[in-house]
């Protein structure tokens, strides 16, 4: 696909590679709130019977077989800087035998001129890939359009995001967020691929995911508090006034672990993602429920500080402690990870207390 002389989209564009910068060089994580992992702990086997080269990592998604469960979620689109990300990324992804997520492609709507730069399939061509939108985005097109959008860049599912908070901070943004769950309804009848509802850092509480299933939704992904805070970044890009709310607001959110821990047996299929760092965390959100744990933040600076190789370094790096992680806890497969009693601290049982 030609790359575009001009764009029409062009301060969307611009927003995009300022969330790229501010992401490459800003503090834009939590400070105040952790993703909770450290309140759970998983039950030492001494005895596993296990080697490593027993331990089995694969997981089906979307019909494709991963070679680990990870996913590199949606961070950018709509410049060439982030076409540069989403290519490179893909490789990753493709390499390493894990899947890759889109960023927003609103300004590929917006301006068609852009879609060059969310055409990766060919650099990914076995992968599960994910294309994206925002809810309220969705609300706003038929279904036609929005399965239009999925076959333009090959996906294998729609991420429709979630992201109120970062919305109401940023001066741009949405401030009416009526009519999601009848377009969640609506898109889990009609588009005919699946969809999954992803917040965007600020987690998804039990009562959200007891309503996504009445909307025959079926997969989501958590994105909870601890890791990237939009809000922060938002702030950091904002006028004044939004700078001041973005403050105030910077540790909204449920953590992570506690929202897999709400939405266990929910009858979602979960993704976990927000604030994931390293492989046994990702073994304590598949034993809390996950079928694949997502990483951005992280898998991105590393790129940013050695290329492909640097950003494929941390991905074995993750994978490492998770199969260190099963071994350590008689896991044989993901299945039996899966059915491991986990021990809950103080803090996420208030959550889950408070949600009862």
């Amino acid at each position: 696909m030609a790359k575009p002389e001009t764009s029409a989209g062009e301060s969307l564009s611009s927003r995009k590679q300022s969330h790229l910068d501010l992401c490459e060089r800003e503090q834009v994580e939590y400070t105040g709130k952790t993703t909770l992992f450290e309140d759970v702990d998983l039950i030492h086997d001494a005895v596993p019977e296990l080697a490593l080269e027993d331990i089995d990592l694969g997981v089906d998604l979307f019909g494709k077989r991963l070679r680990a469960p990870l996913l590199i979620t949606g961070m950018t689109g709509g410049t060439e800087d982030a076409f540069a990300v989403n290519r490179d990324l893909a490789i990753v992804a493709e390499r390493s035998g894990i899947a890759f997520g889109l960023g927003s492609q609103r300004v590929m709507q917006r301006d068609p001129s852009t879609a060059w730069t969310f055409a990766v399939r060919e650099f990914a061509p076995t992968t599960v890939l994910l294309a994206n939108i925002g809810l309220m985005q969705a609300a706003e097109q038929p279904t036609p359009e929005l399965r239009r959008l999925v076959d333009a860049v090959g996906a294998d599912a729609l991420c429709a995001h979630l992201n109120p908070a970062q919305e109401l901070v940023q001066p741009e943004g949405d401030r009416s967020f009526r009519g999601g769950y009848d377009t969640l309804r609506r898109l889990a009848a009609e588009l005919g691929v699946p969809v999954i509802a992803k917040e965007t850092g600020c987690g998804l509480s039990r009562a959200v995911g007891e309503r996504l299933v009445a909307c025959g939704v079926r997969h989501a992904d958590v994105s909870g508090a601890g890791g990237t805070s939009w809000v922060r970044v938002e702030a950091l890009r904002g006028t004044a006034q939004s700078r001041a709310l973005g403050e105030v607001f910077r540790d909204w959110g449920i953590p992570t672990a506690a929202s897999l821990a709400m939405l266990r047996g929910s009858g979602l299929e979960l993704i976990a993602s927000g604030g994931m760092r390293d492989g046994l965390e990702m073994a304590k959100a598949i034993a809390l429920g996950a079928r694949v744990c997502g990483v951005a933040l992280p898998v991105f600076r590393a790129y940013r500080e050695g290329g492909i190789d640097a950003a494929l370094d941390f991905v074995q790096s993750l994978v490492a402690g998770l199969r260190t992680a099963m071994l350590l806890t008689g896991s044989r497969n993901l299945a039996e990870l899966a059915r491991q009693r986990v021990v809950l601290g103080a803090r996420i049982g208030a959550w889950l207390e408070a949600t009862r």
